[in-house]
């Protein structure tokens, strides 16, 4: 009703101004039977009223319909009603989109070429890693040490391109089980143990043998990652510990703590670290810092289920919490 009231303002307000001036100019040519220009006036709005009325009435789905923001595309294009204006803005809503749905599917289908290309390209990625670390498996020195602590840092950018790539194509790409959360830190924590000698830095890992999550192994592994290599990143002095802490928690729900013991995330940070590609201050100071790495845990844990949360101290660590 508003939106129709604002639409007619306009003939309103020429309606009375023709009322005011033809009645001035029946005065003005001798007039004075006041009673007749009043029952002209009332004739005249009478009629003026009826043809809003009817004008109303035959839009007024029309005008619900135009105050009223679609709650799915399907809908959006136009009012159903049989009057010109109604008609001619539904048939230009659904060109619009259907030009909208062509674009929006070879968008779609450039982004799967486009994950499918990233997913190809890391495995293909991973087979020359490999061999070169079966190559050197075997060979001692500081030289072949130093490339195992390259390729293992290859490894790991592979997998976050490959992990970012399928993030969202989600649903179609994760398995839910029931997995024993000490088991799943103690594999996490023995395929990152050069990464624990080369940093002199050990895990502490204190999880009851029998609490029981519910989740994705391969993508919970992956977050775990993330958070140990943050943590032994963020870790400057040796003989430190990371502590993996899980308990269940006052409503019954399982929490997973990784704490470590490193420089901390200063506080103006504290809020942005699960943005994409923030690093902060401490990411002037660590160049191999990337940003993503929250971000990830972030986006990953919010798909399992899972909620994150983080706290730190400046000069003591970092903990952070996946509660399943």
């Amino acid at each position: 009703m508003k939106l129709f009231m604002r639409e007619q303002s306009p003939l309103m307000a020429v309606y009375l101004a023709q009322l005011v001036m033809i009645t001035l100019v029946y005065r003005l040519d001798g007039g004075s039977a006041v009673t007749v220009s009043l029952y002209a006036a009332l004739l005249s709005t009478i009629l003026l009223l009826g043809y809003l009325a009817y004008r109303y009435l035959s839009n007024r789905s029309f005008y619900e319909r135009l105050m009223t923001a679609p709650v799915s595309l399907e809908e959006s294009g136009g009012p159903v009603q049989h009057t010109p204006l109604a008609e001619s803005l539904r048939f230009l809503l659904t060109q619009q989109f259907r030009l909208y749905q062509n674009d929006l599917h070879s968008y779609r289908h450039k982004l799967e070429e486009h994950i499918h290309f990233i997913n190809q390209w890391v495995h293909g990625m991973k087979t020359p890693l490999s061999v070169i670390h079966l190559i050197i498996q075997d060979k001692d020195g500081p030289p072949f040490t130093a490339i195992g602590d390259e390729l293992d840092r290859l490894k790991k950018g592979l997998e976050t391109v490959l992990y970012t790539a399928r993030l969202d194509t989600f649903e179609h790409d994760f398995y839910v089980e029931r997995l024993e959360l000490a088991a799943v830190v103690r594999s996490v924590t023995s395929e990152q143990k050069r990464l624990f000698i080369r940093k002199r830095v050990f895990p502490a890992i204190s999880v009851d043998s029998g609490i029981f999550i519910t989740s994705d192994e391969k993508w919970l592994s992956f977050v775990l990652t993330q958070l140990i290599t943050n943590a032994l990143r963020y870790t400057l002095e040796e003989g430190r510990f990371v502590h993996f802490h899980g308990t269940i928690g006052e409503q019954g729900r399982t929490v997973l703590e990784v704490r470590d013991e490193g420089v901390g995330i200063p506080p103006g940070d504290l809020p942005r670290v699960f943005d994409p590609y923030f690093t902060g201050i401490n990411g002037r100071s660590f160049q191999e810092s990337t940003g993503m790495g929250l971000y990830l845990v972030k986006q990953i844990c919010g798909k399992l289920g899972h909620e994150v949360e983080i706290t730190s101290e400046v000069g003591k660590g970092t903990a952070v919490r996946i509660i399943f």
